[in-house]
């Protein structure tokens, strides 16, 4: 049997204020063409298919286009929401669609609640596991210690229940939203951690053909059987140069799953690039012609920065979307003290606090104070969920 995975279309989202809803409605377009050319099963879609939970009315009819085009592929579609989804948003009219082939699982419940297919070596159980913020989901799925190894666990130990209820052979495709120990993260996805902790470990899904993973928006292999698509687009600076993709993956009699990475056309990928160097050397080099269209970040190396640098930068890139200043070290100011941009970079809202209350009191967070700060992160966290999936 064979499917198109694809996640994180994250639809009405914007580029450093560019409008992407006709770049995602292409992006559409190929995926369906895609399941056409390839002759699919089936479409496995894992997640963050909005960027909001309240989406841009754009969004909302860019994806209504989508159901309609995906029904008229006549194969079954799974999919799952997403962490940047509002799932009871997403779900209303879940039963409508599976008329027309779409399935959507957006409630915790129904993740042990298969989509059966079948081919000449027998059926096929496709389960979808949406998004699991382990706050509020842990006291219906009885799990003890909010987390998000727990949560996923809880819901793999219903799905192997349903599975054991099938007959022998059945093979087993599981779509779930998380971030899973071992994959590797860009600057355009949303934090999910709680409790300091963002990851669940790649046994949960042990026992699974298949699992077709959302969320990280790098296409890459956790495992053999575990893979995540990537997102079809590139959605931060930090995804210059990546290689976008959707999953072909035939699945084998057995169950053995072998996955082909179907990279996106040139022509439908964001003109990202990335420049450096001073301001007069950027604005005269004849090298730098091939990018007057770009959508750049730029980072400066002037020693001050330069008046007007954006404006007098977009005369010649008329994309500059980005732009920081980096000054190169000149001897005569040369000190070993990071920018404030440097010592954050890349740090956790928790590893902040702690440096914060260092600085201030002159001591580190005892550890009574360093519960009460994750307390805090988390529900922070927690209310910003809360708030995407009302």
């Amino acid at each position: 049997m064979r499917f198109l995975h694809t996640s994180d279309w994250h639809l009405g989202r914007r580029f450093h204020g560019e409008d992407l809803i006709d770049r995602q409605r292409k992006i559409l377009e190929h995926i369906c063409a895609t399941a056409r050319t390839e002759q699919v099963d089936a479409l496995l879609i894992a997640g963050d298919i909005y960027d909001r939970a309240i989406p841009s009315l754009d969004a909302a009819r860019l994806f209504n286009w989508a159901l309609h085009e995906l029904a008229d592929l006549n194969i079954p579609t799974i999919m799952i929401s997403g962490n940047h989804d509002s799932a009871h948003r997403l779900g209303i009219g879940s039963g409508l669609y599976a008329k027309a082939g779409v399935h959507l699982r957006t409630d915790p419940d129904d993740a042990s609640r298969p989509v059966l297919l079948d081919d000449a070596h027998g059926p096929v159980a496709v389960y979808g596991v949406p998004y699991l913020h382990p706050t509020l989901v842990s006291e219906q799925m009885q799990v003890e210690t909010p987390s998000h190894q727990a949560v996923l666990t809880a819901a793999l130990e219903a799905i192997r229940t349903d599975l054991a209820t099938r007959p022998d052979g059945t093979r087993a495709i599981v779509l779930a939203h998380a971030f899973i120990t071992g994959a590797d993260s860009s600057d355009s996805e949303r934090d999910i951690s709680v409790g300091g902790v963002a990851h669940a470990g790649a046994a949960v899904f042990d026992g699974i053909h298949y699992t077709a993973l959302g969320h990280l928006h790098r296409p890459q292999a956790v495992s053999d059987r575990i893979h995540y698509s990537g997102s079809p687009l590139a959605y931060s600076f930090s995804e210059t140069g990546h290689t976008k993709s959707l999953a072909l993956v035939d699945l084998a009699a057995d169950g053995t799953p072998t996955v082909t990475h179907q990279d996106i056309p040139a022509g439908l990928h964001l003109p990202l690039a990335r420049l450096t160097g001073r301001l007069e050397d950027l604005l005269s080099d004849p090298a730098h012609a091939p990018l007057a269209d770009a959508w750049l970040h730029v980072t400066l190396t002037d020693p001050a920065r330069p008046y007007e640098a954006m404006s007098r930068l977009r005369q010649r890139f008329a994309h500059t979307l980005d732009m920081k200043h980096e000054p190169a070290t000149i001897p005569a100011q040369a000190t070993d003290t990071p920018t404030y941009r440097d010592r954050v970079r890349g740090r956790s809202d928790l590893d902040i606090t702690h440096d914060f209350i260092t600085t201030v009191r002159g001591t580190a967070p005892t550890d009574d104070e360093q519960a009460l700060l994750q307390e805090a992160v988390d529900h922070m966290n927690l209310h910003a969920q809360q708030k995407e999936t009302v």
